[in-house]
Parts: C-alpha cells; structure tokens; sequence
C-alpha cells in the first residue's frame, strides 16, 4: 500500500510538471471572388458600376422611394445603401435642400463616433461627370465603416452607407472591409448622371 501511495505521489509530481499554453484566438477563413465589374442595371437618373458577385434590389426600408436600392452582397453579409434625392423636385429651393441634405449626411455619419476611433473626410471630384461629394471613412467598432454622398450640386443627390450585418468586431471584420472599401470607391468613382 505505502508502495502505491509513493508511485501515485512520483507521477502526480512528474505528471502536472508539462506547462500547457492556451491555444490563440482563431478567426474564420474568408475567401474572396475575383474582383469584376458591370454597368447598374435599371431606369435610375444615375449610374456606376457594381461588383459582378453583388446584387441589386429595391430598398426594403423605403419601397415608396423607386431610385433607392441597396447592393448587397450576400457572401460577406453585407449592404450599400442608396438613397436619391432630386434637389429640383420638391417645395423647398434646390440650393436650401442641398445643405439640408448634405449636414443630415454628416449627422448620420458622426453618430457612429461613439464607437469610432477616427471619422476621415474625403473630399471627392469628378469634374469631367460634375460629381462632386464627400466620403466618411469611419475606423473602429462603428457599425458602419464608411458613408458618402454625391451630388451635381443643381439636381441630383445620392446618399450612400456601407453596412455589415456583424457585431461590430473591427478585428474579424477587417478583412471582409479592406476586400469591399475598393468596390464601394468603385462605385464612387464611376458614378455618373443621366
């Protein structure tokens, strides 16, 4: 019996001396599509192009609204939105709607900074198209990481915010933003008047 009760004792030393370490804090494999492009398809008063792996649909928060649309991509759970609005159709003067329109975009943009770490504006100029906005790049846990508008400044306003249907973890959402900020420039940048 003492024999037992020392043989337990030497392994119960001998077995607990192994440190083990905690395995690191894994994130899920994302793998991205090849990047391509084609024309937005539908009688908007704008255009521009969008991803080839997106689709285009009616924005469900606003079916009155027939120029809003939001472009979804379903494989990384996340949404443009776009909303229009026509400066020269309405009561109110189209220069007076114009700065209503632009400070609710920057309303909406800086209501994430409370969970932002930095808002960045971007001025943006396409003179050749006369699109002229300012984009929102929005770093941190914000549930939105980037918002923008555009505007010819006489007639047409266009409203868009960069969505992903996530918790809010800068760290896991990382890649799947750096994968579809260039989509959304992208758009941006292509975007034109009809």
């Amino acid at each position: 019996m003492r024999f037992l009760s020392v043989l337990f004792l030497v392994l119960l030393v001998f077995g607990c001396s192994e440190k083990h370490t905690p395995k690191p804090r894994g994130f899920f494999r994302i793998d991205f599509p090849k990047k391509s492009y084609s024309e937005l398809q539908g009688n908007f008063p704008y255009e521009f192009e969008v991803p080839d792996y997106a689709t285009v649909s009616a924005n469900r928060t606003n079916p009155a609204e027939k120029d809003w649309i939001t472009v979804e991509v379903p494989a990384n759970n996340a949404q443009i939105h776009f909303s229009y609005y026509d400066l020269q159709n309405g009561s109110q003067p189209a220069r007076e709607l114009l700065i209503e329109l632009m400070e609710e975009t920057r309303s909406l943009a800086y209501k994430h900074s409370i969970k932002a770490t930095a808002i960045d504006e971007k001025i943006f100029i396409n003179r050749p198209e006369k699109v002229y906005g300012t984009i929102y790049n929005i770093h941190g846990n914000a549930a939105s990481p980037m918002q923008f508008f555009l505007t010819d400044s006489t007639k047409h306003f266009l409203r868009g915010a960069f969505y992903i249907s996530e918790v809010p973890d800068i760290d896991s959402l990382r890649p799947v933003i750096n994968f579809l900020e260039p989509d959304v420039i992208r758009m941006i940048e292509t975007t034109h008047w009809k």
